[in-house]
Order: C-alpha cells, then structure tokens, then sequence
C-alpha cells in the first residue's frame, strides 16, 4: 500500500483534514505522521478554536481530543525514531526538517504539504515526491473514484456533531471550491451520476 506523510499544513484545514483521511480509512493509502506534526497540529487546531470564539479550555479540549481520536484511528501513523535524521537534509525552513525525516522512517513515497516551496527536490530522497493535498486528491480519487465517493458520503453522515450538518454536494462543492481539489471532485461526480 502506498504510504504518505502528511504535513501540519495538510491537516489543519477541517473539512481537507477529515476528506483526506477518510480516504485513507477506506484503504485508498497508509497515512504516517510524527509526533512533531500531531504537536503542531494540536497548537493549530486550538489557537483556530480559540480566534473562532471558543473558550481557550474547551478548544485545548477539543484539540486534545482530535490528536486522539488520529492516534486512535490511525494507530500505526506515528514514526518513531525520526530524530537523529532532523537536521540533515538542509532544507530552507530547518522546522520542517522533522517532516522529511518522519517520511524517510516510514518509507513514505510522497509528502503531501502546501509548503511545497520548503521542500526542494535537489533536498528530497530519491523515491518520495513532495505533493499538494489537491494533487494528493486528485492521484488518490483516480484510483477508486466510488471508494473515494463513499468517503464523502461517510463524512456527510457524521457532519452536524460540532458544526453543521453538511450534505455530500455541499462537500464537494467546499473541496472544489476552497481547496481547489477540482480534478478529484470531478471524478468523483463522475462516479455519482455514472
């Protein structure tokens, strides 16, 4: 199965966060992480929480919760070991060093990030790309664009518990919309109306 890091940048928006993982729980790619991104990851979900309006307690809360629910679900996602390899690579922005290393222990073969200028090729090991979250989309849809619906639909039925209930055209129309991932939606209302 083909392994994929995913980078804060990646994870933080909401609905691009919950689209991407659902593909990966209907098996579509093994997701990894390491400890530092779920740690940013956390720190950015709370100060989102917190500048929305909610109580700073209840968004360290909910953050807290979501880092869990991640661990729980995808409970062989977390790399260890990355460590000694941060700081080798010699990437402009020294903080995402952690990112590459994660990906390198987990035999990743890609890096999927909006930093995507942070991560230049002449720094990146032969075998893993760097990628969008709208190329990462678009490449994983393509492979089953039904599977990839049925993620949608799955979304849709859990919408409403901390936010409105979303139906599958509004997601994908969010998706496309804000976060360009238009190739992927198209093929995945291909798929509906096929």
């Amino acid at each position: 199965m083909f392994t994929a890091t995913l980078d804060t940048s990646v994870l933080w928006p909401s609905l691009q966060r919950d689209f991407i993982l659902s593909l990966a729980i209907e098996g579509t790619y093994r997701p990894t992480w390491s400890s530092a991104i779920l740690d940013e990851l956390q720190f950015h979900e709370e100060a989102k929480l917190v500048k929305r309006g909610m109580p700073v307690a209840e968004a360290a809360r909910r953050a807290a919760t979501l880092i869990a629910a991640m661990r729980r679900e995808f409970a062989d996602a977390e790399v260890d070991g990355w460590q000694p390899l941060e700081g080798t690579f010699g990437l402009p922005d020294p903080d995402d060093e952690h990112v590459l290393a994660a990906a390198v222990i987990a035999g990743a073969g890609a890096i999927v990030t909006e930093n995507l200028k942070d991560f230049p090729a002449d720094r990146i090991p032969p075998g893993i790309q760097v990628l969008s979250a709208r190329e990462c989309a678009k490449n994983t849809v393509a492979l089953n664009p039904r599977l990839a619906l049925a993620a949608v639909h799955e979304i849709a039925s859990r919408s409403g518990r901390y936010g409105a209930t979303l139906a599958v055209g509004e997601i994908l129309e969010t998706l496309r919309d804000r976060y360009g991932m238009i190739e992927a939606v198209d093929m995945m209302t291909e798929a509906e109306s096929a």
